[in-house]
């Protein structure tokens, strides 16, 4: 092997290692600020506890990287695998979801005993070189705990909000971000290729790359304002069925929904933060895709489809504005595997694709997202009543 090609595989090792502890500090620096009480907090059945996104991360370190690759390791106590199972069924049984908020058992004390036992093995395991397929078992783990710091977070909002007291996570911790006046960038239609190449990490949900036909379209490089959104609301937003999807209707009236997650009365608006005044030229935030989709219909646009969103990033570059760093914006497009489309093989299999039904995609990332985890071909997900999530809204028409 050339001595040129050994030195960048080492510093690439080196720096596999690096990115890796950091993402497991940042984890537990988010908790840092938070009382005891917090760390328990789950505000509905949707969401999960801080101390379970710590123990859950973990665990998919403990189950798929340690115990496999590293005979040294002793796994943890398989109640404990009982508890932070998320979804994997080849693994075993797993608690209820709607439930992770009766486990205070184990403290956090020992969640973050058994963070350093598996950071320690980690260490261990990558004090030489790894395999093709360990690397990228490894970034994948990187990967997952960085989507867990992000709902850590959007978990967090929810439970705060629930409270008469309106909580504090910190004072510089929500979104600052302001939209100017939009303007529509033009879109050639033609065949185009979307999804991720295979140089470089993805979700497997992200491949293969493919072509897709597009017919010319216009999509805005602002996202929509909380001003917009309030004149579909003063315009009978939420009164008018005719610009709802059924399914989107029925959950307006069975819950009574008559502005955005997080508003407060006619001013205010509640964050990270807490309470504080809404700015108006803020980008609208914590919506449905049924409220996003309505809200398009009402504007005389619509929601850009997945492809067209990715093709109008690669067209257009930093022109499309906030495609990065503020929110995830809502699609038109169901969440469907992509032509060709394989899961691996094991339980790592079930990551993504057996999600694939019943939940729309959306595109960029948020300013939650943690740095370096988003990517124009990167495919979020949610069912379209979701509204706690960072989500907000892009037109095209």
């Amino acid at each position: 092997m050339p001595s040129t090609l050994r030195v960048s595989q080492a510093l690439l090792h080196a720096l596999l290692l690096d990115t890796l502890l950091e993402v497991r500090r940042r984890s537990e620096a988010l908790i840092a600020d938070l009382e005891p009480e917090d760390l328990g907090l789950q505000g509905m059945a949707d969401a999960s506890p801080p101390k379970w996104h710590l123990a859950h991360t973990t665990w998919f370190f403990d189950t798929f990287v340690l115990q496999p690759h590293l005979a040294s390791h002793t796994p943890c106590d398989p109640r404990w695998s009982y508890q932070f199972n998320s979804y994997y069924e080849a693994v075993g049984e797993r608690h209820p979801r709607s439930e992770r908020g009766v486990l205070s058992r184990p403290t956090i004390r020992e969640i973050l005993e058994w963070r350093a036992v598996v950071d320690a093995g980690l260490r261990q395991l990558l004090g030489k070189e790894p395999t093709p397929e360990l690397r990228t078992l490894v970034e994948l783990g990187l990967q997952h705990e960085q989507q867990h710091q992000e709902l850590l977070l959007m978990d967090l909002l929810d439970g705060f909000s629930r409270q008469p007291l309106e909580p504090i996570y910190g004072v510089d911790a929500d979104l600052k971000t302001r939209t100017n006046e939009p303007q529509w960038l033009a879109c050639d239609g033609g065949v185009v290729e979307i999804g991720a190449e295979t140089n470089s990490f993805h979700f497997d949900n992200e491949t293969p790359r493919h072509r897709v036909w597009l017919d010319p379209f216009q999509i805005s490089d602002e996202l929509v304002s909380n001003a917009t959104y309030a004149a579909f609301i003063d315009d009978g937003g939420y009164r008018r069925p005719e610009l709802w999807m059924s399914d989107g209707w029925g959950l307006v009236q069975q819950r009574g929904w008559t502005q955005p997650r997080y508003w407060r009365d006619a001013h205010d608006e509640f964050g990270l933060a807490g309470r504080q005044r809404r700015d108006p030229a803020a980008p609208v935030r914590h919506l449905s895709w049924f409220e996003a989709d309505a809200f398009a219909r009402w504007s005389a646009c619509r929601l850009p489809t997945e492809a067209e969103w990715e093709h109008a990033c690669a067209l257009h570059g930093i022109a499309m504005h906030h495609a990065h760093g503020v929110l995830w914006q809502w699609t038109a497009s169901p969440y469907r595997p992509y032509p060709g489309f394989r899961p691996p093989p094991g339980a790592i299999g079930e990551y993504n694709g057996k999600f694939m039904s019943s939940q729309m995609v959306l595109r960029g990332s948020s300013w939650l997202t943690p740095p370096g985890h988003g990517r124009d071909t990167y495919r979020n997900f949610f069912p379209p009543s979701s509204r706690w999530m960072a989500a907000g809204v892009r037109l095209a028409r």
